[in-house]
């Protein structure tokens, strides 16, 4: 078996040798790596010298054999999975938001090499003077190729399922192969990550493979590697430049020394989040100024999240993914950026269990667990070394027990995999509106419209009269109450009914009154 040579100066964890057969150091007698006996007549203490002989082989020895491919079979299983999560949302019409429309808007202006007018946010309204997130512009060419919203859904499948290798590679690498596909395997199920894929598209789906690769090279000790992972979160989204600055202080604090490329990337982010806020987005917004500024601090009475719901999703965070044991790790401090921002702001949704604003823990949170876990193994206190031998599968039934009520479990229902009648329908409907229209339109039709036609948001039309109006029939709304909503927005236009189905109503424009 093949021994990596030991890593200089402390820069890297090693993993614990022994600890995927279930021993501490200290219970083997023919490890070259394990502290020597204390002379005769010595007598330090018990904890001291577990503590002391755990530093040193945490510090000092290097892995003792690459993963196995289960990290990537875990990858690829899970790419699957989610995709067919993102599809069956698709085509259930399912969608919670307006997301997927915005940033297929956004994208299929970089596909036609044009500005990424969002008209959904305004009619012209450029994308990047809301959030700034060039790296859409990645997926153009795929959307040039495949104009489909199933574009975006598939390489967000792909994106999350990719984070899946750098976790389940790491937890192998430090804890040994069956402990690592539990860890791996638990991570891809985690809450956080599957709320993301169950909500329609969102931009952090690139950060987090980013922050999970970034944050792997930390405990190989690849501090190249970490900077060109880190680096580009400043192109995912405004706020994410503060986490990349965080991961280079993170690298310092491993390495201990002055490091260029960490002070480098230190600087290099907190300077992108600067320009980014005070220059960038005002630029290209209409009002010349950052609109989420609203967010942060009190408006109004009762505005401010409570104490007590911060430090219970907190916890909620910690608690079944890591038990808690990702708190004995620095990789932790990487979460404090995200959490900073959510304390600062009265947003009641930043703080639940739902959307997607927790994908980006769900990394580091594991792997700062990974990163604590060989330290605990060799813990002076035995109850301490049997939780953390433990931990692992534990984490893996809690994932589990709490899926049931996640969105893969839909996976297991017959329903999940067929049509329903009143889609078809309503698919049949919005294939009436031709090609380049222009429509007005609320969340429900907005997957089946945004790649062929001009699409605003029901009420925000800047003073256009679109062609179509296409709107989800709700609380028992008639199309004659549709026709009559339509006539007050738009009083210089006349609109008749197209058609209508259980819940979509389709009305179309027949004059235009000067």
């Amino acid at each position: 078996m093949d021994r990596a040579a030991a890593t200089a100066g402390g820069d890297a964890p090693g993993r614990i040798p022994g600890a995927d057969r279930g021993t501490i150091p200290s219970q083997r007698t023919a490890e070259p790596d394990a502290p020597a006996a204390p002379a005769a007549g010595a007598s330090p203490s018990a904890p001291g010298r577990l503590r002391r002989a755990a530093e040193r082989l945490h510090t000092r020895t290097a892995p003792l054999r690459a993963p196995h491919l289960d990290p990537y079979w875990a990858a690829a299983f899970f790419f699957v999975a989610f995709a067919l999560l993102s599809y069956h949302r698709f085509r259930t019409l399912s969608l919670s938001s307006w997301d997927l429309g915005i940033f297929e808007q956004a994208i299929r202006g970089y596909a036609h090499f044009q500005a990424p007018i969002v008209d959904l946010k305004g009619p012209g309204t450029n994308i990047l003077g809301d959030h700034f997130s060039p790296v859409l512009v990645v997926l153009a060419p795929f959307y040039r190729l495949f104009p489909s919203p199933l574009t975006l859904l598939t390489a967000q499948a792909a994106l999350f399922a990719l984070s899946v290798l750098p976790v389940a590679r790491a937890a192998a690498r430090y804890l040994g192969r069956v402990p690592g596909l539990a860890l791996g395997v638990a991570y891809g199920m985690s809450w956080g990550v599957q709320k993301a894929v169950d909500f329609d598209f969102h931009e952090i789906a690139f950060a987090v493979p980013l922050i999970a690769f970034a944050l792997e090279a930390v405990l190989r000790g690849r501090w190249t590697a970490v900077v060109c992972w880190a680096a580009p979160l400043v192109l995912v989204k405004e706020d994410l430049g503060v986490t990349a600055a965080t991961i280079g202080a993170l690298a310092l604090l491993r390495t201990r020394r002055a490091s260029p490329l960490a002070i480098g990337l230190v600087a290099f982010g907190i300077t992108a989040t600067a320009l980014t806020l005070g220059l960038l987005i005002p630029a290209f917004n209409g009002s010349g100024s950052y609109d989420y500024w609203s967010k942060f601090g009190a408006e109004g009475a009762g505005a401010t999240i409570p104490l007590d719901t911060a430090v219970r999703t907190t916890l909620w965070v910690l608690l079944p993914t890591t038990g808690m044991l990702a708190l004995r790790s620095p990789l932790l401090l990487v979460a404090l950026p995200t959490l900073g921002w959510r304390f600062l702001s009265h947003e009641p949704h930043y703080w639940g269990t739902d959307w997607h604003y927790s994908a980006v823990l769900m990394p580091v949170v594991f792997l700062a667990l990974i990163d604590a876990l060989p330290r605990v193994r060799v813990s002076a206190r035995p109850w301490l070394r049997s939780y953390a031998h433990h931990l692992p599968a534990a984490v893996l039934a809690t994932a589990l027990a709490l899926t049931s009520a996640l969105p893969l479990s839909r996976l297991t229902e017959p329903a999940t995999y067929s049509t329903p009648t009143v889609v078809t329908a309503d698919e049949k409907l919005l294939g009436r509106i031709p090609d380049g229209a222009t429509v007005e339109s609320d969340i429900r039709p907005l997957s089946r419209l945004v790649h062929r036609t001009r699409v605003f948001w029901t009420g925000d039309t800047g003073g256009l009269s679109p062609d179509y109006i296409a709107l989800q029939l709700r609380d028992e709304a008639s199309p004659r109450q549709a026709l009559a909503d339509a006539a007050a927005r738009h009083p210089r236009s006349t609109y008749v009914l197209l058609g209508d189905t259980a819940d979509l109503v389709v009305l179309h424009r027949t004059s235009l009154r000067s």
